[in-house]
């Protein structure tokens, strides 16, 4: 199983959290990031974002269908994120997450050491992890790809 781990790009400060929207630069980012995603991301890929018009404004960059979960919503726990993705080690098929830290960056250290730390995922950053392999050792989540938003 695929699991990406997409965070909203750059949005404006604000005091209603749900309602901040993407910044000129942070549309710039998404629309980077969903062209490379879209060069990658196989047709049956699920697509889920978080209902905050920041993560909603990022993935209409990459031009697909999605489904908005509050299960994603800020501050949203890793176990929360897995369950909406239905992450299975030994499961198939390809989720996009569009999300918020720190819950992306928990997610990813406690699918690679198997503990909910604290790990940063830059704003518009993408985190493609996949289910181990036997060419893996079966051991552990793979990193397919860190892409920093600054390198799209």
């Amino acid at each position: 199983m695929n699991l990406i781990l997409w965070r909203h790009a750059e949005a404006e400060h604000g005091t209603d959290d749900m309602l901040r929207r993407l910044t000129p630069r942070g549309r710039a980012q998404a629309e980077r990031g969903g062209a490379w995603l879209r060069e990658r991301l196989p047709n049956d890929t699920r697509v889920i974002v978080s209902p905050a018009v920041r993560t909603c404004e990022t993935v209409d960059a990459l031009g697909r269908r999605y489904d908005v979960l509050q299960a994603l919503a800020p501050n949203a726990t890793p176990q929360s994120l897995l369950q909406a993705a239905g992450w299975q080690p030994e499961g198939t098929g390809t989720v996009l997450v569009v999300g918020h830290q720190p819950t992306l960056g928990r997610v990813a250290a406690q699918l690679m050491t198997g503990e909910a730390r604290h790990w940063s995922v830059r704003r518009g950053g993408i985190w493609w992890l996949a289910s181990p392999t036997e060419d893996d050792d079966g051991r552990s989540t793979v990193v397919r790809a860190v892409v920093d938003p600054d390198l799209l």
